[in-house]
């Protein structure tokens, strides 16, 4: 992420939806302390990886053994006709999460749905969509990324629930956090009703599951699920912060254990806890308007990202500039590193050529970190505190001198991987693609136009966090309002941004464009959906710009 987050060394250890749908209110729902050990249905119901016959359920059961639990679809509250239903287990082994893919069903339909225990028990009652096909003249998505429960309340899930306009919700990475509780947030910046369970930082399989029991505690977030089918991309804080192929910058192996048995601990129970398929990549198709591709780029094939730290070290002033330049020109541009790897390189190449022999006006990446070029802009220097922590200090003087010598400053994004950026740009371009990449990470929200030399290969829309600061809780001395301009004017692909608040994205797409609506909450310290503002901007099909 781009936010100036404490090193490992400084971390340690580390309403109701609105129009007739009042009779799937939480209240239908057992008491939630079910979850601390009580018996039966215990964190409601949700719904993801939809097609245009099918999509995935998932509750969870606390019974005394293996459970059968039956699930039920209907065209209405009162469930007088069931159009279709199966059988789901739900297991110990599984943590009693239960999921089936329930198939027979029509496409671009709205369906309700529901779990019947053994007993006779009834879950909450949840709503979900198909996919449509044919013809499609609008399609609309929010778009998520970045809910760190200790920072404050998930307004941003509880406006989405409260829109009641959208066909899908995309998720795009950091559902959750895995650090220790008094660490990020600190105790200081903490909301005390908003506790973390476990305490600890999560690293063991029992860890990541009582994580995953903490958040679905959210009532916000679980009426986002139980309204609206998702599709979600894990990034790096569902594993540890930074994380790749072989490792990550929070993950100690003499202290923590092995990094493959953790991050199979972290996707065991990501998969559990979530309606996601054990697919690292897929594609869903929106009718005949466009395909949307979910990447995986952390855990698969992501190569270590490089550390501007570990280039400059402690050299003089002449010295860092010959290290930097030496591997901007060397190193960095490797056309060996990766992050999707030449499997998913090849299939998303195939898939968006595929796309555009369709005739689909667009194609949409949701994937997890920013792929525009950023720099940071010197002057964030100015009128720095006296007592700012050195963490912060070293990270911005390091970015200013890697901007003086053209380079990024944020190494895990894309920025850390230009050859692999290219490789993606190159491809869309070739198959004559509408990009649209939407991004989250950064905690901050952004809109770049993406080149592949002097070709227009696409934009890109990065939204702001749910709850996680971003680089406007790092910068106290400077206004997010002259961060945000001048680093707009120093990056030539960057078109506008906001550092300063939180909320969520609200895109719709038609077959002449694509149009974002950036929702920014005015609080996420007390529980509340008044927006602050909100900034639009769009896309005409086949222009690969703003309009």
């Amino acid at each position: 992420m781009i936010a100036l987050t404490p090193p490992a060394a400084v971390l340690d250890r580390r309403g109701l939806f609105r129009g007739g749908l009042a009779g799937i209110g939480l209240a239908a729902a057992p008491a939630w302390a079910a979850s601390l050990g009580e018996a039966g249905f215990t964190h409601g119901v949700a719904s993801g990886e939809p097609g245009p016959d099918r999509v995935l359920l998932w509750t969870r059961y606390v019974g005394s053994g293996d459970t059968p639990v039956r699930y039920e679809i209907a065209d209405s509250l009162e469930f007088g006709g069931v159009l279709a239903g199966g059988e789901a287990v739900a297991s110990p082994e599984r943590d009693w999460c239960a999921k089936a893919v329930a198939g027979g069903l029509e496409p671009g339909r709205w369906y309700y749905y529901r779990f019947v225990g053994p007993r006779g028990e009834l879950s909450p009652v949840g709503r979900t969509r198909t996919l449509p096909v044919g013809r499609v003249e609008r399609f609309r998505m929010g778009v998520f990324s970045c809910s760190n429960l200790g920072f404050g309340w998930f307004n941003a899930y509880a406006h989405a629930a409260e829109d009641g306009g959208f066909d899908l919700v995309a998720h795009l990475g950091d559902y959750y956090y895995e650090y220790q509780r008094g660490t990020y947030p600190s105790a200081k910046q903490a909301l005390p009703e908003r506790r973390l369970l476990p305490a600890n930082e999560i690293v063991a399989l029992a860890d990541y599951r009582q994580r995953h029991a903490a958040y679905r505690a959210d009532p916000d977030l679980r009426r986002l699920f139980q309204l609206q089918p998702w599709i979600m991309v894990g990034d790096d804080h569902e594993t540890a912060n930074d994380s790749w192929k072989g490792g990550a910058e929070n993950h100690q192996p003499a202290t923590e254990g092995p990094w493959d048995a953790r991050k199979a601990a972290a996707l065991r129970a990501y998969r559990e806890w979530l309606p996601v398929s054990e697919e690292p990549w897929a594609a869903y198709e929106i009718g005949d308007l466009a395909t949307i591709f979910r990447l995986e780029t952390r855990l698969t094939a992501r190569d270590k990202p490089f550390d501007l730290g570990d280039i400059i070290g402690d050299k003089s002033a002449g010295e860092i500039d010959a290290a930097l330049a030496a591997f901007r020109d060397g190193g960095w541009g490797d056309p060996a590193r990766t992050l999707l790897g030449a499997e998913q390189e090849g299939w998303l190449a195939a898939g968006l050529a595929a796309s555009r022999r369709a005739r689909k006006p667009w194609q949409v990446l949701v994937q997890q970190v920013i792929m525009g070029e950023l720099r940071l802009i010197p002057s964030v220097a100015e009128g720095m505190r006296a007592d700012s922590p050195d963490y912060i200090r070293r990270r911005i003087a390091n970015g200013i001198a890697a901007s003086r010598a053209g380079l990024p400053v944020n190494m895990d994004a894309w920025d850390g991987y230009p050859a692999a950026r290219q490789r993606v740009l190159r491809a869309a371009r070739e198959a004559d693609a509408n990009l649209v990449v939407l991004t989250g990470d950064s905690h901050n929200a952004w809109a770049f136009e993406l080149a592949h030399g002097n070709e227009r290969a696409g934009v890109e829309l990065a939204g702001q966090s749910v709850t996680s600061p971003g680089i406007e809780g790092s910068l106290s001395w400077f206004a997010p309002e002259r961060f945000a301009s001048e680093t707009v004017g120093l990056n030539p692909s960057l078109r506008w941004a906001d550092t300063r608040r939180r909320g969520y994205m609200a895109l719709e797409l038609t077959p002449a464009r694509v149009t974002n609506e950036w929702r920014f909450l005015e609080t996420i310290r007390t529980r509340s959906t008044a927006l602050s503002g909100t900034h639009r901007m769009a896309v005409e099909a086949g222009a690969n710009r703003f309009a």
